[in-house]
């Protein structure tokens, strides 16, 4: 059976991988460090290195395994048909030409497309929302980004920037986003912002179990040290918790209102807050969003944990090679 090479590219890591195009299997799973402080050309090699590791691991468990491309998934804006990286406020890349900078570095064809898009795309081929013709995602972590699948195609609108969830904005007064604008659930939601939000609120006078969780150093807080206050009962941590619940419903009621969808797939470290944090955004999307269109779609946690943009990268190969992208 051919293979791909899928590449997940973050904010904070890189995962790499060797799905089968079927995607029935992955081998040789390899997760570093992104490093984006130390420029682009680290990066890219960082990039390299780890896919070949994982080339080499998945070809000693299959010798005669053939390949015949490569996938990545990066923050965006991007273009898929030039290959280029229009802009990344989480590592500050501007007109990348990153498809053919892995290209030269694999000796393989490989696709480019954002890195959300791929982590929903993954959780719809080989994950939570497997079966479903309609499906939107949102992916948490470093930045919050998202994907929309619509008749069991990735949706990338007219220049590739469908999708880009994190900038819809909930409050046009609110926070400052890295990407300019103010009020992005992603100014809200995301894991530093989560922290952000918590350490504001210690700083403000409430009282909190978290700086002792950090010694001190409010600086060291992050999204995992407020879901580990909140699961231990910490009252300020869990109401940072319920609070990112409601901006992260008011904007997936939006989504539901607009593509009525069968599932709400939501992939990222924030699912490890659990049901303090699922149970009061199903509850805040009931109250907001149309209720037939409530009543049919899922919200749920991805099931491909660290490994769906790889997937997605992958099955996004197999896409752009259909369509004559690649």
């Amino acid at each position: 059976m051919h293979h791909i090479v899928g590449v997940d590219l973050g904010g904070t890591n890189i995962v790499t991988g060797v799905v089968a195009e079927d995607g029935s299997r992955i081998h040789g799973v390899r997760s570093v460090p992104t490093g984006a402080e130390q420029g682009p050309d680290a990066v890219v090699e960082r990039i390299v290195s780890t896919a070949k590791a994982s080339i080499a691991d998945a070809r000693a468990a299959m010798p005669r395994m053939e390949l015949i491309g490569a996938g990545i998934g990066s923050p965006g804006p991007l273009d898929r048909r030039s290959g280029l990286v229009l802009l990344t406020p989480n590592l500050g890349w501007v007109n990348m030409p990153l498809r053919q900078r892995l290209q030269d570095g694999l000796g393989l064809r490989t696709a480019l497309d954002n890195d959300a898009n791929c982590a929903i795309l993954g959780e719809w081929w080989q994950g939570a929302a497997r079966g479903t013709r309609v499906t939107v995602g949102l992916t948490i972590g470093t930045g919050i980004g998202g994907g929309i699948i619509i008749d069991g195609r990735l949706f990338h609108g007219a220049t590739d920037i469908a999708g880009e969830i994190g900038h819809m904005t909930i409050d046009a007064h609110g926070r400052r986003c890295k990407c300019g604008n103010y009020g992005c659930i992603e100014a809200y939601a995301s894991g530093p912002n989560i922290a952000l939000r918590a350490v504001e609120a210690i700083q403000s006078g409430g009282q909190s179990t978290l700086p002792s969780l950090v010694r001190g150093e409010l600086s060291q807080v992050t999204a995992q040290t407020v879901y580990d206050a909140a699961h231990a009962g910490d009252e300020l941590a869990l109401e940072v918790v319920r609070d990112t619940a409601k901006y992260l419903g008011a904007a997936v009621a939006s989504l539901i209102n607009i593509f009525n969808p069968e599932a709400i797939v939501i992939v990222g470290g924030v699912t490890r807050a659990g049901e303090s944090l699922f149970e009061p955004l199903r509850r805040e999307v009931a109250r907001r969003a149309f209720k037939p269109a409530v009543q049919v779609c899922r919200i749920v946690p991805g099931e491909l944990t660290g490994e769906a943009g790889v997937y997605g990268a992958a099955r996004a190969f197999i896409e752009q090679t259909e369509a004559g992208i690649v």
